[in-house]
């Protein structure tokens, strides 16, 4: 299911969702000029479980000289692998984001929308503490400002497609049910790859289910902070 848009004006301009979308492009038209030198960049600015767990435990340990290794967990948020990666999550926040924008006021949802980064790649972490692979992407943000959307919009009609094959199919549906069934899958995908390399999870295809899932929850809660009557 591809969403299209939502049914949902808003009563001011979405200028942080707006920049958001800026910023990710940007940074990625960046990437695209690095050739080679790519992949010491994402290890450098992606996160990489493996490398962060130490500076995690020396940060609960007490030690505040570990802060510095952790900023790849707010950079990571801002880096994509490929055009279909940050595409649709651009599509996604595009459609989604400036409802939330509008409800929560432009600096209380920058607020809102890195903390939901932060805390979906904290979860992500938990989950596989010892993975190589570097975890990037605008996802778990972004999933949270679906968590968020559900909260405060359950009943707007979001207008998507469903591919099938040479035939795209248009329908309506609520919010509730579209983003209900998302977050339903990453759960599932998430479960799936626990203490296996084998499935469906960040180990094999380099998909941040649990990101997805957490970034979900973590917008879900943090909508009755952020805005008063949600």
């Amino acid at each position: 299911m591809v969403p299209l848009r939502d049914d949902n004006p808003t009563a001011t301009v979405p200028i942080v969702t707006y920049g958001l979308i800026l910023v990710n492009i940007a940074v990625f038209l960046f990437e695209m000029t690095l050739g080679s030198r790519l992949g010491l960049f994402f290890q450098t600015y992606a996160v990489v479980p493996a490398q962060l767990s130490p500076a995690f435990d020396q940060l609960l340990a007490g030690n505040l000289a570990a802060l510095p290794h952790l900023t790849p967990v707010v950079t990571a948020m801002f880096l994509h692998s490929g055009f279909l990666h940050v595409g649709g999550n651009m599509l996604y926040l595009w459609i989604f984001g400036d409802n939330v924008e509008d409800r929560m006021g432009h600096l209380g949802f920058l607020g809102f929308y890195l903390l939901c980064g932060i805390g979906a790649t904290l979860i992500q972490i938990f989950f596989n503490p010892f993975s190589h692979l570097p975890n990037l992407g605008a996802s778990g943000a972004i999933a949270g400002v679906l968590g968020a959307y559900v909260i405060q919009f359950p009943r707007a009609k979001v207008q998507a497609v469903l591919p099938l094959g040479f035939l795209i199919l248009p329908f309506n549906v609520s919010a509730f049910y579209f983003l209900g069934w998302w977050f339903v899958q990453q759960s599932f995908y998430g479960l799936a790859s626990l203490g296996t390399r084998t499935a469906i999870g960040l180990e094999q295809g380099g998909v941040a289910y649990w990101a997805h899932a957490g970034g979900f929850f973590v917008g879900a809660l943090l909508t009755f902070v952020f805005v008063r009557n949600p």
